[in-house]
């Protein structure tokens, strides 16, 4: 493979990563109905060292407004409890010593219109990174065009393939933007 379509291989696989990256960090913010994705950013002090919550409880979502976590070691159902309420997820996890049961309150329109704004923030932030991808894709071709290894045509050319991957990207994590922000604003 030539260093051009290494370029563009790389663009692509790295827009790919900024719109996942941007998806994950949108799964953790709540919409209206329970989802287990919502505690994935939550880590537990366990013996010492920082556990994500899915490697020490088992979560379930026995109706969409309850979520219920079950440790695997009792001992730990205090340090969990913990880790939920300081996660500033807003939940108010409710524990009778071996199963947690996290209620999930409805969302308020305030909270919603909050949320809705966290979720541009977090859209923009992959949109940004996406752009930076397009930047440092586009400064390895004129390195090549400095070095003659590739002539004006070829670099317009190849602009143009990024440009396209860029719009096409951003389109796509807009995409994501409106499902999400229609997910929150659901009644």
């Amino acid at each position: 493979m030539d260093k051009l379509e290494e370029i563009i291989v790389e663009t692509r696989e790295h827009m790919k990563k900024s719109i996942e990256a941007a998806e994950a960090e949108l799964a953790s913010v709540r919409t209206g109905k329970a989802s287990s994705t919502l505690l994935d950013s939550i880590k537990v002090d366990y013996y010492g060292s920082m556990v994500p919550l899915r490697q020490i409880a088992n979560i379930a979502i026995p109706d969409p407004k309850l979520i219920t976590v079950q440790p695997w070691e009792k001992t730990t159902t205090a340090d969990i409890v913990k880790a939920i309420l300081a996660s500033n997820l807003g939940l108010n996890p409710q524990s009778d010593g071996n199963f947690i049961r996290i209620p999930l309150p409805a969302l308020t329109e305030e909270r919603r219109h909050d949320l809705v704004k966290t979720v541009k923030h977090i859209i923009e932030e992959g949109r940004i990174a996406i752009r930076n991808v397009r930047r440092d894709s586009n400064e390895k071709l004129k390195k090549l065009e400095k070095s003659h290894e590739i002539s004006e045509d070829e670099i317009h050319r190849y602009q143009k393939k990024i440009q396209d991957m860029t719009d096409s990207s951003i389109k796509e994590i807009d995409m994501v933007s409106e499902v999400k922000e229609k997910e929150i604003m659901e009644f």
